[in-house]
């Protein structure tokens, strides 16, 4: 207690405001969530009539059991582990064996070959020719259509590249002496040294796989492979079809409020990265540090 004294006793009116300041805006910030999760465990009445500001009127548990009663969200929530799951995976597996090509500096058409990377990150073909490519290859309603179009990101291949080229050539050079091989110091070598850059571009490609909707809009047309962003998607915009699969009379439809719904399934949407965050968030900064060195 003494020592929080004393630390309390050299602040200065800057120091204080800025405190105050900052503890306004994380407060303003958090609200939102904790207005989501408490409209959840709320009653209909509650929720229309006086509204939700710090607290619940109990705790109702009847969204979530209308949730996870049918069938759909379970399935939901399966097929979007396994998008973020694979998707992260592959983009990972493409990512880094692109990156280390990249960073070889004695590869033929080094220069250019990074130019045409970089080239696509200002430039795409567009909504239709990716439709286009994507039907054609048998992909539409298909999840793998939600994971090969976009499985490679420019921008972290280019993040990882520059990793690798800040590790010492002198640690190649002694590897090669061992008789290791270009592949052998990748995965012995390189992988090890960059649990940093790997867990964050990781968590930046698991993030967009999981709150990516906009794919099963254009590619997704069975309702058995909606993802949880899709649902909630078609919730919030109040589909009929959804209303009908999730609710089995009108008693239903009366017993819970359209927002109460909405805000547990943004509940159960959000919460796998809240969870997952916390154990790699002190990889994050340090992995985008290092990967944004000029190589």
């Amino acid at each position: 207690m003494q020592g929080i004294r004393k630390h309390f006793r050299h602040w200065g009116t800057f120091d204080y405001v800025n405190t105050l300041l900052m503890l306004i805006i994380m407060l303003v910030m958090l609200y939102p969530f904790w207005y989501v999760i408490m409209a959840s465990f709320s009653s209909m009445a509650h929720v229309q009539t006086h509204g939700v500001l710090l607290y619940p009127d109990g705790l109702r548990l009847a969204a979530y059991r209308q949730i996870f009663t049918h069938n759909l969200i379970p399935g939901a929530y399966k097929n979007t582990i396994f998008i973020t799951v694979a998707g992260t995976a592959i983009s990972m597996a493409l990512t880094i064996v692109g990156a280390y090509c990249l960073s070889v500096k004695t590869l033929p058409g080094r220069t250019a070959l990074t130019l045409y990377v970089v080239f696509t990150m200002w430039f795409g073909g567009g909504l239709v020719p990716t439709f286009l490519v994507v039907n054609s290859l048998g992909l539409v309603d298909s999840l793998w259509a939600l994971i090969l179009p976009g499985a490679i990101s420019a921008y972290n291949m280019i993040l990882m590249r520059n990793f690798f080229q800040n590790v010492p050539n002198d640690l190649y050079e002694a590897a090669e002496i061992d008789g290791i091989t270009r592949m052998g110091y990748l995965v012995r070598v390189l992988l090890p040294l960059s649990t940093a850059s790997i867990a964050t571009i990781s968590l930046f490609y698991a993030v967009g796989y999981w709150n990516s909707y906009f794919n099963s809009v254009i590619y997704i047309r069975s309702m058995d492979k909606w993802t949880m962003q899709m649902l909630l998607h078609q919730m919030l915009k109040g589909s009929t079809e959804l209303t009908n699969a999730l609710y089995d009379n009108q008693a239903e439809i009366n017993e819970l409020a359209d927002e109460t719904m909405k805000c547990a399934m943004i509940v159960i949407t959000i919460t796998p990265i809240l969870i997952v965050y916390p154990f790699i968030q002190k990889y994050f900064v340090k992995g985008v540090m290092v990967g944004s060195l000029k190589g």
